[in-house]
């Protein structure tokens, strides 16, 4: 099995000819925080898939979750490409990195692996002032984003909006067995890499 630097990745592009299989099929795996540079890396690598050919993509997935603009920005474009896409949790799937992984046709999960399900929230770095309406404005932020949330992750598990919502608020963890028994997922196993991928790696 062979692993493509992600460096060059972001750089170079990805010379998708060496990295789809005849099967016109690729193995992508992610690890690290969902940000600018690794959704940036993760777009890059699906337009060069695309331009390559390739028909499906199984994405690994390890995240502890990260930015919702970038999150919903890779779910959306995963749902757009015309690539047959399969997800799988081989670690922990927290947060955003829900929403990511929602947007697998398939998706599959590590027989020890996570899934973590909170509300949205914002960081304050440093010491500012918010006058009324810029407060008003950072809630309507949070609303609109944590109905997005709930309305994908309840359309790939046919639920309803309401219920993952209220998910999210309680802060719930699930095992995959549990995730399976909402829907999340759809089979719980471990040999999912084909034998002699060439995995092309995203990682910070």
């Amino acid at each position: 099995m062979g692993v493509r630097d992600p460096s060059r990745i972001t750089e170079r592009g990805l010379d998708s000819a060496i990295m789809i299989a005849p099967d016109q099929s690729a193995t992508v795996r992610f690890f690290g925080v969902v940000d600018g540079d690794t959704a940036k890396a993760i777009l890059s690598t699906l337009d060069s898939l695309v331009a390559g050919g390739c028909k499906k993509v199984l994405l690994l997935i390890s995240t502890p979750g990260g930015g919702v603009h970038e999150g919903i920005s890779v779910h959306n474009y995963l749902k757009a490409v015309p690539i047959e896409v399969t997800t799988c949790n081989y670690g922990s799937v927290d947060s955003i990195g829900t929403v990511i992984f929602s947007a697998g046709a398939r998706r599959l999960s590590a027989p020890n692996a996570r899934f973590l399900l909170h509300p949205v929230a914002f960081n304050i770095l440093e010491k500012v002032s918010f006058e009324e309406h810029q407060l008003i404005e950072k809630l309507k932020s949070l609303q609109i984003d944590s109905t997005n949330i709930a309305r994908i992750i309840s359309t790939a598990c046919g639920k309803p909006e309401k219920e993952v919502s209220a998910l999210m608020s309680a802060r719930t963890t699930w095992d995959p067995e549990q995730a399976r028994a909402f829907g999340l997922v759809h089979d719980v196993r471990a040999d999912v890499v084909p034998v002699g991928a060439k995995v092309i790696a995203i990682q910070k």
